[in-house]
C-alpha cells in the first residue's frame, strides 16, 4: 500500500481572530486555509472560529471546502460568552458522522462530534476544546467534562488550546517562565494557582487529563519521550507576543491510550507564514491508518 494512503491526519490550530486579525480582512484567513490545505487533513480541530457562523456559516464552509470538503461542525456562541468558538471538521470519504453534541460550560462550549472510521464500528469521540483564559478553576471543570468523552471505555480524540501548562515538567523542553519578572499581572493571576502558600503554574488540566491513572495520553509527550521525537515538545504559543514569558506548549492533542499505539508522528509547525496567521504553532499528528483501525478493533 502506498504509505500516503495508509495515513490518518490530525490537525489542530488555534488560528487568531480565525485569520481576520483586526484588520477584518480575508489575507491571513485565506493563508492559513493554504497550510492546512498541504497537509491533507482527515480531522481538523479548530478554535477561535471568530465570525465564522455568521451569513450561513459561510467563513466555516469556505475553510472545510479548501481543505478538501471536510463536513465542518460548530456550536453559534451565546450571548455574554466567548464569542470564539471551536469546530471540528471531518473527512466524510474516511468517517460516518454518527452524531454531534455541544457541551453546554459557562464559558465556552465543547464541540463534540462521534465518527465511525468506515469499515469499522468502534465509534470515535472527537472534541475540540479551548478551556477558559481567565479562570483556573473553570479550566478543570471543562478538563473533568472531556474525560467524559472516554468513559465506558470510549474511544476518544480532542484537540484543544488548554491554557495551562503540562504537569511532566522534567520532559518538557521549553524555556521556564520567570514569573517574579512577569510583565502581565494580568496574565500572572489568570495562568497560576496557588497551592501550599506560594503561586505556581497552572498544571490542573494537564493532571486531570494526562496524570494518574492516564485518562489520555498527550501525543506530543508520546512521541518526544516514546518515539524519541523531541521536536514534538516544542512550544506551541505565543508566538509573537514578549509580555508573557518564552513561549510555552499549551496547545495539545490528546487520545485515549488505545490510539497511541497507531501514532507515528508529530509535529509543531511554526513557520513565518504560520506566525503570519496567528500567535499558536499549527499541530500535526500522523496515524497509521491501517495501525489506527487495528487499534479500534482490539489489536495492536
Amino acid at each position: 500500500m502506498d504509505s500516503s494512503q495508509d495515513e490518518l491526519v490530525v490537525l489542530s490550530w488555534n488560528i487568531e481572530r480565525n485569520g481576520r486579525g483586526r484588520e477584518n480582512n480575508d489575507a491571513n484567513r485565506q493563508l492559513a486555509h493554504l497550510v492546512m490545505a498541504r497537509y491533507r487533513p482527515h480531522i481538523l480541530f479548530r478554535q477561535e472560529l471568530a465570525g465564522a457562523w455568521e451569513n450561513g456559516r459561510r467563513d466555516l464552509h469556505e475553510e472545510a471546502n479548501a481543505l478538501g470538503g471536510l463536513i465542518p461542525f460548530m456550536p453559534a456562541p451565546k450571548e455574554g460568552r466567548s464569542r470564539k468558538p471551536v469546530g471540528v471538521m471531518v473527512d466524510p470519504t474516511l468517517f460516518q458522522i454518527d452524531a454531534q453534541v455541544e457541551h453546554d460550560l459557562p464559558w465556552k462550549q465543547i464541540c463534540h462530534v462521534q465518527v465511525r472510521l468506515r469499515g469499522c464500528p468502534t465509534p470515535i469521540q472527537l472534541a475540540s476544546a479551548h478551556l477558559c483564559h481567565f479562570d483556573p478553576q473553570l479550566r478543570a471543570t471543562e478538563a473533568r467534562r472531556l474525560t467524559d468523552l472516554a468513559d465506558h471505555g470510549r474511544t476518544a480524540l480532542i484537540g484543544m488550546d488548554a491554557n495551562s501548562y503540562p504537569h511532566r515538567t522534567a520532559d518538557e523542553v521549553t524555556e521556564p517562565i520567570g514569573w517574579d519578572e512577569m510583565n502581565d499581572p494580568v496574565h500572572y493571576q489568570q495562568r497560576t494557582v496557588e497551592r501550599n502558600g506560594a503561586r505556581i503554574p497552572d498544571t490542573g488540566p494537564s493532571e486531570i487529563l494526562t496524570g494518574g491513572r492516564h485518562i489520555f495520553t498527550d501525543l506530543a509527550h508520546h512521541a518526544g519521550t516514546v518515539l524519541g521525537q523531541r521536536g514534538a515538545l516544542a512550544a506551541t504559543a505565543s508566538l509573537r507576543r514578549t509580555d508573557q514569558g518564552p513561549p510555552q506548549r499549551i496547545d495539545i492533542v490528546l487520545s485515549t491510550p488505545d490510539l497511541a499505539p497507531a501514532l507515528r508522528s508529530f509535529e509543531v509547525v511554526v513557520t513565518p507564514e504560520v506566525r503570519r496567521v496567528t500567535d499558536h504553532g499549527l499541530l500535526v499528528a500522523r496515524f497509521q491508518l491501517s495501525q489506527f483501525r487495528r487499534c479500534l478493533a482490539g489489536r495492536t
